[in-house]
């Protein structure tokens, strides 16, 4: 039977990570899942601390054993393929802090990779209600390759992910993207058309247009071939 791993990257998530675990374990069946790994890269507010007595205060669920916390050096690439090589289950599912997939996520997870999609997300539902996010929310539902990015999840066969060779390490952004270009290349990319909601905070804290221009731009900057190293720098200067 096809279980899941899912794999939290996190780094300073004392705000949200409780919230997740908790969505997590009660939007899910015990028996789909086959561990939920953290990887932390070098929090200092907290996170660790909340991930560590959140397994302890569940430590009398059935599957306790599959609790996973671990640490890294920083870097969500590297994060996530540091959970993959200890994870057992034949689907992964990548899921960034701030994001709360739908109730039965695992199922319809399951379902896809059953009709043989291998890789895919969820559709996208901004916890913001300008018209500018409800639009970009709307427009995820389908298969447009530029409607794509890390907040919506990532599912994905044990097996492909593999034979990709992970997320590339290289770029300490947009990673996701250059996994996501390899599976729409070999036409293996599903969108379940289930509502995952996911925080606006980083719009409202350098303003919507603000944020989106930046997001363009470095869509836009590697389009026309900038390096892993030329992205970093730009989002240093502009969004961290």
């Amino acid at each position: 039977m096809n279980k899941i791993s899912i794999i939290i990257p996190i780094l300073n998530e004392a705000e949200t990570i409780e919230h997740l675990l908790n969505h997590v374990l009660e939007n899910a069946s015990k028996k789909t899942i086959a561990e939920l790994i953290i990887v932390d890269g070098g929090s200092i507010d907290g996170s660790q601390k909340i991930v560590r007595s959140f397994f302890q205060k569940n430590s009398n669920l059935s599957f306790q054993q599959k609790f996973c916390f671990i640490e890294c050096s920083k870097g969500r690439a590297l994060q996530m393929n540091t959970g993959s090589e200890i994870a057992t289950g034949t689907i992964l599912y990548f899921l960034h802090a701030d994001s709360f997939p739908p109730k039965n996520f695992d199922q319809y997870i399951i379902n896809e990779v059953e009709k043989g999609h291998l890789a895919g997300c969820f559709r996208l539902q901004f916890s913001h209600n300008h018209w500018w996010l409800r639009l970009a929310s709307w427009l995820t539902q389908f298969h447009w390759r530029a409607c794509r990015g890390g907040d919506q999840s990532q599912f994905i066969t044990k097996k492909l992910f593999d034979e990709i060779g992970g997320f590339d390490e290289n770029y300490a952004i947009y990673e996701d993207n250059i996994l996501i270009n390899e599976l729409y290349k070999r036409k293996q990319f599903k969108v379940i058309n289930k509502k995952l909601i996911t925080s606006a905070r980083r719009y409202e804290t350098h303003g919507i247009w603000t944020l989106q221009y930046h997001f363009w731009a470095i869509y836009v900057k590697k389009w026309f071939g900038a390096s892993a190293e030329e992205l970093h720098n730009y989002y240093l200067k502009y969004i961290a």
